[in-house]
């Protein structure tokens, strides 16, 4: 038996057995029964890196409470496992019952990283699933994907029989009922492919033609049928209070990233960073209201046993109630040692002062995100905080008793001169004399400037832009680090190759797959993990496929020229994105829309879709 042999023979001799067990606190374990369907929740990376994850804690359970459906976790296997299955036979398997992959019904990826896809290859391969959506049988599972990065499907369009847009929790059960009608009436694969085309959000690939112009562009995405739409639109919950959130989750065995309870409490952003692919795509902001994120907080800390909650969203700190869901999560949880934490905060001396109430904060370090080294470029980026709101932040943050304070920046950023590259060293220096001011002196003090390289995202303003070469990206890590004077300033740079590489495949078209495919053939997978990165592999790939990398990066765009990702319509318009970019280059901010409505287009997205900003 598979299961016995796993447990008896093969966990063993694995580093980590704890990774492949199952059976946590919360764990779903289902019986299967005829006209159940299996649903195989896939996260291309490893347990710990996936189980940090809040989309999987919710669909897992979300999936689960139907007594129709049996849903099972399975992540990417660290490399020593991966040997073992190869030498022993052993096909990639769940974590609930350990059957094989290739068994369920569907097997769904999130896409939350463009250098974690040759994983999704490489646990395909281990499945024993064919790699290419063509090539597969009607015995064999329909693979989707969604998550951030299926906002561009189309450079993993070879490998997915269907992509979800949008909030899964709206369409996940549509997914699965039209599945099982499918299969009661006999269809064939490709008939329930299309059946699931009909259902709004979800993107068919086999179903639509890319063709291009001769100077290698898009020329257009079409459907091979007048019955299909010619847009994706996305999903979107209009009630965060209204929707599913799951009162327990799955506690693991060993330390994971974010090993706490995660209460989500608002989704959307309404700061219009240009360069920010998630502020656009995810609008409009809806936010829980306390009384219901205190009723699952109460159920959450019952059903797992953890000793803090982390207030999560791309912006917590603009959540409307912070204060007041901090003081009623505090007064709650004070006497039983359950701490409160914020993943983010603004650069604000108000939101230091919330973030010191907070009674389990440690005070090893405060982190803030300046983005940009100058006021002009900052303007450029609509990163709406000046170096005085950064001085005041951390100044609040030294008298209430840090003494670590890490900035974030980008560069490559559009219109970036030296002299915005030399001002993030020059407002790292500005932060240490406030201490110094308060202090007399900056022992016992560090300030980490961390900067990463800048990638034009799909459906954002800046999409237009082409991005730096990484000549040009490592002299201006050079131009940085030449600025550094002194122990207590620190300076930390991402690995510009890796940039490069997102900005290739995260712009790519259909093309892309042959690399990606043939980059996993030679050998790539755990992209992201410094110690497996074979950035020669990489372009040795490119180049025996004939797809050049720099066609996707370092290259800027035309205003007239179609995206591979134009047909999916995230609900902001083209026209808004364009505006924002020409205000880009004329250095002028837009308003959070919070307070006057900027007109994105997703005030008209969808009836009954309420929108900050409105009349």
């Amino acid at each position: 038996m598979l299961r016995d042999k796993i447990l008896n023979d093969i966990l063993p001799r694995v580093e980590k057995p704890a990774r492949y067990i199952g059976n946590e606190l919360n764990s779903v374990h289902k019986d299967f029964n005829e006209g159940m369907v299996r649903f195989a929740f896939a996260f291309p990376d490893i347990y710990e890196i996936g189980m940090s994850h809040l989309g999987i804690k919710i669909l897992y359970h979300l999936l689960n409470e139907r007594e129709d459906i049996i849903c099972e976790r399975v992540f990417a296997p660290w490399v020593d496992l991966e040997k073992i299955m190869k030498e022993e036979g052993i096909p990639l398997f769940s974590l609930e019952s350990m059957t094989p992959v290739k068994d369920f019904d569907f097997v769904g990826f999130t896409l939350q990283y463009e250098m974690s896809y040759t994983n999704i290859l490489n646990m395909l391969f281990l499945a024993g699933i064919p790699l290419d959506a063509a090539e597969r049988s009607d015995r064999d599972p329909l693979v989707i994907a969604g998550g951030p990065c299926a906002y561009n499907p189309e450079p993993l369009a070879q490998f997915i029989d269907f992509f979800v847009m949008g909030e899964g929790e709206e369409v996940i059960g549509e997914i699965v009922d039209v599945y099982k009608k499918c299969k009661e009436s006999g269809m064939s694969r490709k008939e329930i492919l299309r059946n699931m085309a009909n259902i709004e959000g979800v993107y068919v690939p086999s179903l639509y033609v890319m063709t291009y112009n001769e100077d290698g562009t898009v020329r257009s995405v079409e459907p091979v049928s007048r019955e299909l739409p010619s847009k994706i639109k996305k999903r979107v919950i209009r009630d965060l209070d209204e929707t599913y959130y799951p009162d327990k989750m799955i506690v693991p065995y060993l330390q994971t990233v974010h090993d706490r309870i995660m209460l989500e409490i608002f989704r959307g952003c309404t700061r219009g960073c240009r360069f920010c692919q998630a502020g656009m795509i995810y609008r409009p902001i809806r936010e829980r209201s306390v009384e219901n994120l205190m009723e699952l907080a109460k159920k959450l800390v019952a059903s797992t046993g953890y000793d803090e909650i982390s207030l999560v969203s791309l912006s917590s700190c603009d959540y409307t109630f912070l204060n007041e869901l901090i003081e009623s999560l505090i007064d709650e949880f004070k006497e039983k040692g359950v701490g409160i934490s914020l993943p983010s905060l603004r650069i604000d001396a108000s939101y230091v002062d919330i973030f010191n109430k907070i009674e389990e904060v440690r005070k090893s370090g405060i982190t803030f995100a300046p983005e940009a080294g100058s006021q002009r470029l900052r303007d450029v980026i609509n990163k709406n905080v000046t170096e005085d709101d950064l001085v005041n932040a951390v100044s609040a943050a030294f008298k209430f008793g840090w003494r670590t304070v890490k900035l974030y920046f980008m560069i490559g950023l559009p219109t970036e001169t030296d002299a915005d590259l030399i001002g993030i060293a020059e407002l790292g220096e500005r932060v240490l004399q406030e201490y110094k001011r308060l202090h007399g002196n900056i022992r016992g003090l560090t300030v980490t400037l961390s900067a990463s390289s800048f990638v034009p995202k799909p459906h954002t303003p800046f999409q237009w832009e082409a991005q730096d070469s990484m000549d040009e990206l490592h002299r201006k890590q050079s131009v940085i680090r030449s600025k550094i004077k002194g122990q207590a300033l620190r300076f930390t740079y991402h690995d510009a190759r890796l940039s490069f590489l997102e900005a290739v495949i995260s712009r790519g078209d259909r093309r892309i797959s042959m690399v990606l495919k043939r980059a996993w053939e030679k050998g790539c997978r755990f992209d992201s993990w410094n110690e497996y990165f074979n950035f020669d592999i990489w372009m040795d790939a490119f180049k025996e496929t004939g797809v050049d990398p720099d066609f996707y990066a370092g290259r800027k765009r035309s205003d007239d020229e179609v995206f591979p990702w134009d047909h999916i319509d995230t609900g902001v318009d083209k026209e808004f994105l364009r505006r924002e970019r020409d205000r880009a280059y004329k250095g002028r901010t837009t308003f959070d829309c919070r307070k006057f409505c900027i007109k994105c287009g997703i005030e008209d997205f969808e009836e009954g879709l309420k929108c900050y900003g409105q009349d």
